[in-house]
């Protein structure tokens, strides 16, 4: 029989009028086989008897007799059939982890595709044929398949929990609301599962919310940390710039002011490192639970959703840190004390190197505009040097250009706010510098006083003035080889520092900015090679103070 399986097909054994595997098969004079009770109840439908398949009429009705060779053949296949599809089937359904396995299997379980209410009993696709076929399992409540079923039987009436109790907060049979809980607010438990799992929705978003505050706390922390390891470094740079020039009491100085700024620093680190670890135990605590909240707005299953509601619904108590901050310490002053103890000497390089280093905070990167410059510059291919070159070069007359005045303004302007560059003089004997309005003349002689240019120049080597209405002659003890060129835009400044010196050249006050400046530069002529060194715009070395950002718009 197995080798005649393995030869006939499943469409021999096909009846042509049901399309099933045959039952009680019987053949027809013409030779065709039918199913007995398919081709009896045909030829009863019908005024004559003719073959389904090849039309041929029978004057009188066949005795059909039942091929018992061809019956026990379809059986047989019928068999084989049924038991490759189980075997199939219990290769493809048998039970993963999460999955609800059938309680009647033994051995491998197979996945379970109903439950019964009634049995308490999951069962696979095999097992739940009774309550399909049988007439007294057939009223029984099938579910989907779900575990642990005895826990939705009522304890004290062994009835099915199906109503929740809005008065009570909990799951009921029909007995409990009849007698239990009478005149009390019920509603089904599909209702109140909708209900709830809204609200656990809700909760989950707020979770999500507060962790994201944590988190946002954290980073402020973190800034503040960040913030305050700059003014560490910032005050440490200038108490080692200042004492490492002094001798053994100006270095126990210097240690004692490094070690106060790293203890103040630990000191707010550690707390800054307490609140951090606070808040990260909050969100993992809060991420805990989001995790808990989201797998259970997620149940299918109304009865672990509302049993397990109660205590998920709303988010765990924390701290509430709209409050708290970490305050950067200040280390202001720290140097001046320190410094106090020495000569007074001592003190006005102190102050010298801090104001210089004030103004150096808001450096600004200048570059030369070569639409304005004099046809007899010559500027560097990085826009950063610029010399008289003796001879005409052939431009366009545009009306940025200086025609007559050998100078040439920065490609950037500014209009508010503060802003500082230096320019090396060294070897210079002429040269002019400072900053102009865009409304300056660049056409012929040009004026370079207020109120369209502030600027201070070298001449003949030894002359240097601060070009105001009435010229100002400035006393230097020695010519500065770089200067520094600071404007607070607002207040109406334009200074100028000797910047290796550290001191204050000339500074123009109560100005009155109303268009926007660009930086000036005028090198002047050779004068037969001795003024050929070029000015050059040089990177701010700070004396002290890191930069912290540039006030001023370009």
């Amino acid at each position: 029989m197995a080798a005649a399986r393995c030869l006939l097909t499943e469409d021999q054994f096909l009846c042509s009028i049901c399309l099933d595997v045959f039952t009680d098969p019987v053949a027809t004079p013409c030779g065709h086989n039918f199913c007995k009770t398919c081709i009896t109840t045909y030829w009863d439908g019908n005024d004559f008897c003719q073959c389904p398949n090849c039309k041929e009429f029978f004057c009188t009705r066949p005795k059909l007799q039942v091929n018992m060779f061809i019956s026990e053949m379809a059986a047989q296949y019928k068999q084989s059939a049924q038991q490759e599809a189980r075997s199939s089937s219990s290769e493809q359904h048998v039970s993963k982890p999460g999955e609800v396995p059938c309680d009647v299997c033994t051995g491998t379980k197979l996945k379970a595709q109903k439950s019964c209410l009634v049995c308490l009993v999951s069962y696979c696709e095999t097992h739940l044929e009774p309550h399909l076929t049988s007439s007294g399992l057939k009223r029984h409540q099938l579910i989907d398949p779900v575990e642990n079923l005895d826990e939705r039987m009522c304890k004290k009436h062994d009835k099915l929990l199906e109503l929740f109790c809005k008065n009570d907060q909990m799951c009921v049979c029909m007995l409990c609301s009849v007698l239990d809980h009478k005149m009390h607010d019920f509603v089904p438990l599909k209702e109140e599962y909708e209900g709830k799992k809204t609200e656990l929705g809700k909760t989950e978003a707020e979770i999500q919310q507060i962790i994201q505050r944590k988190k946002t706390k954290i980073w402020e922390i973190k800034h503040s940390v960040e913030l305050s390891n700059k003014n560490a470094e910032r005050e440490t740079t200038e108490g080692v710039q200042v004492f490492t020039a002094l001798k053994e009491s100006v270095e126990r100085s210097q240690a004692e002011l490094i070690n106060t700024i790293q203890m103040t620093q630990r000191k707010m680190e550690k707390e800054a490192e307490g609140f951090i670890k606070e808040l990260e135990q909050e969100i993992s605590e809060l991420e805990k639970r989001s995790a808990e909240v989201k797998q259970l707005s997620h149940s299918e299953d109304p009865l672990q959703l509302l049993q397990n509601f109660t205590s998920l619904k709303a988010a765990p108590p924390t701290k509430d840190w709209t409050q708290v901050r970490v305050h950067p310490p200040s280390y202001e002053g720290n140097v001046v004390r320190a410094v106090n103890k020495l000569e007074e000497t001592l003190g006005k390089l102190i102050k010298k190197n801090l104001e210089l280093s004030r103004v150096q905070q808001y450096e600004v990167d200048v570059t030369l505009d070569p639409k304005t410059a004099n046809p007899y510059l010559i500027l560097s291919d990085d826009g950063k040097q610029v010399q008289h070159g003796d001879v005409k070069k052939n431009l366009p007359d545009n009306p940025e250009r200086f025609s007559w005045a050998t100078c040439v303004l920065a490609e950037q302007s500014f209009s508010s706010g503060r802003f500082y560059y230096e320019v090396q003089v060294k070897g210079k004997t002429d040269w002019t510098l400072g900053v102009a309005s865009e409304s300056m003349k660049r056409k012929g002689g040009i004026s370079v006083m207020p109120p369209e240019n502030w600027t201070i120049w070298l001449r003949n080597k030894n002359t240097y003035q601060a070009l105001t209405g009435d010229p100002v002659s400035l006393s230097l003890k020695s010519g500065p080889e770089k200067v520094g060129v600071f404007v607070d835009y607002e207040e109406g400044l334009v200074s100028f520092y000797d910047v290796d010196a550290a001191a204050l050249i000339y500074s123009f006050t109560g100005c009155y900015f109303t268009k926007k400046l660009y930086p000036l530069f005028c090198p002047y002529n050779n004068n037969g090679g001795k003024n050929s060194t070029p000015l050059i715009i040089s990177p701010v070395s700070h004396t002290g103070a890191n930069s912290q950002g540039i006030d001023c718009i370009h």
